[in-house]
């Protein structure tokens, strides 16, 4: 696909800012109204039945509705959908932006300022739960931290809307593996607690530097996830009670959105650690 492509008579795509395994992101033009948003292209598996291929592509339009409900800046906002070559293209907010993965891949981070992140998070979930939508793949790659600190939830490609049918066919794996709570590795209807356990899981790894269930491979996740226990961690300090209020197995057990708040805006409002002057 050359850059010089108009979508949709409309939006001009520019370069690739990004890719995952459910897609690709294109920084574009909106010649109409010019500006810059994002684009994404939904690029589906190869060997796919045909039923699946359904799926996927009802998933984007899910996407697109569950976004467009959601007006928080938490979250990106969702511009059109625009339907060529077969297949749909979300046409988005462009946030440019590394993600938490992206930091963390340099070392974890300090307390207050994961706090900091998790409370903006938590905000986002908190309006889009109020909206009756559930995210259900909170990880650390779909969380963009901007300069100015802002925090932005991404990607609810399998958002799950009160009312909508369940989009579960055989072969799909929704979710994340590593973070994946255990109700819904046991095949369980994610809640609102299930996406708490996620933020959890994405708290967890922003200070020990990987998630709970981070295996060699996707089945051992979710065995780990079916399985074990929650291993403490290790760097959590001020954050503890947090992340064992997030992580507790059972959702009626777990740390409502209301309980966490006041928990974190404590640890935020810690000052940074002093660096370490060195002789």
């Amino acid at each position: 696909m050359g850059q010089a492509r108009l979508l949709g008579n409309r939006y001009r795509l520019d370069a690739v800012v990004g890719r995952g395994g459910m897609g690709t992101v294109w920084r574009a033009h909106d010649v109409m109204l010019d500006r810059q948003v994002a684009v994404k292209e939904v690029v589906l598996p190869p060997g796919l039945s045909e039923a699946e291929r359904a799926v996927l592509y009802e998933r984007t339009f899910r996407e697109a509705r569950a976004s467009a409900r959601l007006s928080h800046p938490g979250v990106v906002i969702v511009h059109d959908v625009v339907e060529e070559s077969d297949r749909p293209w979300i046409v988005m907010e462009l946030v440019l932006a590394p993600s938490l993965q992206d930091l963390l891949d340099r070392g974890p981070l300090e307390h207050h300022r994961v706090a900091e992140i998790g409370l903006q998070m938590l905000a986002a979930l908190r309006h889009a739960h109020e909206k009756g939508i559930l995210h259900r793949d909170v990880k650390p790659s779909n969380v963009l931290i901007t300069d100015a600190g802002r925090v932005v939830l991404t990607d609810f490609g399998i958002a799950q809307m009160e009312g909508d049918a369940t989009l579960t066919q055989t072969g799909l794996v929704m979710g994340s593996p590593a973070y994946i709570p255990p109700e819904r590795a046991q095949g369980e209807r994610a809640v609102p607690a299930s996406d708490l356990w996620a933020l959890g899981a994405t708290l967890y790894a922003a200070v020990e530097g990987h998630s709970p269930y981070e295996r060699p491979d996707a089945m051992a996740s979710l065995q780990a996830a079916l399985t074990e226990p929650v291993p403490p961690a290790r760097n959590a300090g001020p954050l503890t009670r947090v992340l064992e209020g997030l992580l507790a197995r059972e959702p009626v057990h777990r740390m409502t959105a209301a309980q966490v708040q006041p928990l974190l805006a404590r640890v935020a409002a810690l000052p940074p650690p002093r660096p370490v002057r060195r002789p």
